[in-house]
């Protein structure tokens, strides 16, 4: 695999994260990094190293990677990301179902049994599939590896992966608790094994998709998403726990699945609640004006969050360490000290002066003498997926 490229390709709800590694010396090294935001927005844009523009036409995923493609291939790029040096493209898949709780090479039967579990994760497996049939006609003879989201997840305790539904729904279809962000998790669990003295640990994966874990010796024990990624924790447009009753009655009332499930995944969560934005930092600057509605989506947010690290606390009996991660549990100092304030019970003091300096970096945060250690990490998931992809290829 020496001197071979590896393309890993990061499909969310609205951007496509992309980088290129350079397989070297039995270890990895980043040759170029990017991605398109903003996808089916008004204004999508590319980023590629110091290149920054904005895009037209494009209009969903698919769009997206064949601008990635056409960019990073191009023959004017150079030896360096010459097409003939690509080994395989890597794709983060959401939702495994119970077939796939491992990296896998992509061949039909594959991809078909992929097609078959986009009901369970709507905003992203139809999007890496998407990808992937990018990919596929551009480069036809690639192999392609899809590393799954649920995996970290897969020997969750019955306990903490048994839904208290009839045995015959659980057995005929697979009903259990799956978790996701397995890979976003993974990480924050690496980086804390690093700190030495944390057996126990929340980890908070917080961006447009949010989700909490709770890790003894750096296993999950517990997770917040459940069989699809719409349980647990608020996020932008997704609802997290909501009283399965309350769909019952709105079923009986002559609300349609369809509307059901787009209501629950595009129109829940930060934006239903404040009824103005999925976004942060907005919610932020319209709550200072005064804005109700902003005000209560970030104090149910925060709310939950905490609602989760105090349960997870009890899970594990007792709390070493907290970690954030992901876009808002980076960068946004002001949501991290909403949520942590409140658990100073737990043995918890903010270092307020390290949370307002860390944006975007990783940092303890947490006081001297905190009985719990809290850190900022930025997540990095593409590494994971290509060394997931090297496995597979050298299984060949």
């Amino acid at each position: 695999m020496d001197d071979n490229l590896l393309l890993v390709l990061n499909a969310g709800s609205s951007s496509l994260k992309f980088d290129v590694f350079a397989a070297e010396d039995g270890g990895l090294r980043r040759v170029v990094g990017g991605a398109v935001r903003d996808i089916g927005r008004e204004h999508p844009s590319f980023e590629c190293g110091e290149r920054r523009e904005q895009l037209d036409g494009v209009a969903d995923v698919y769009d997206a990677a064949r601008v990635v493609l056409a960019h990073l291939f191009d023959p004017g790029r150079g030896a360096e990301l010459a097409p003939e040096r690509l080994a395989a493209t890597g794709h983060r898949v959401v939702h495994g179902g119970d077939r796939f709780f491992a990296p896998v090479r992509v061949t039909l039967s594959a991809f078909d049994a992929l097609k078959s579990l986009a009901p369970l994760a709507p905003l992203h497996n139809p999007q890496a599939l998407a990808v992937m049939e990018a990919v596929g006609e551009r480069f036809p003879e690639l192999p392609i590896v899809a590393v799954f989201d649920t995996a970290f997840f897969h020997d969750l305790p019955d306990a903490a992966r048994s839904y208290a539904i009839p045995a015959e729904w659980r057995d005929a279809h697979g009903i259990r608790r799956y978790g996701f962000h397995g890979i976003a998790h993974q990480h924050l669990a690496h980086e804390l094994a690093k700190k030495g003295g944390v057996r126990r640990a929340v980890t908070l994966h917080l961006g447009q998709g949010c989700s909490a874990a709770a890790l003894l010796d750096g296993r999950p024990v517990d997770t917040s998403m459940g069989f699809t990624p719409l349980e647990g924790l608020v996020m932008g447009t997704r609802s997290g726990d909501v009283d399965a009753g309350a769909l019952l009655y709105l079923a009986r009332r002559g609300h349609g699945w369809k509307e059901l499930e787009d209501g629950l995944n595009r129109r829940s969560g930060l934006l239903g609640l404040s009824g103005v934005s999925d976004d942060v930092r907005e919610l932020l600057a319209r709550e200072a004006e005064g804005h109700a509605r902003a005000k209560l989506a970030l104090d149910v947010f925060c709310t939950r969050i905490r609602k989760y690290v105090g349960a997870y606390a009890a899970v594990l009996g007792g709390l070493d360490a907290i970690a954030f991660g992901g876009g808002i549990g980076e960068n946004s100092a002001e949501i991290r000290g909403r949520v942590l304030r409140p658990l100073d019970w737990l043995g918890i003091g903010l270092d307020e002066a390290a949370n307002a300096a860390c944006a975007g970096t990783d940092a303890r945060i947490s006081a001297e003498g905190s009985a719990v250690q809290v850190y900022v990490v930025r997540v990095d998931e593409e590494p994971i997926i290509a060394r997931a992809m090297l496995d597979v290829l050298a299984r060949r």
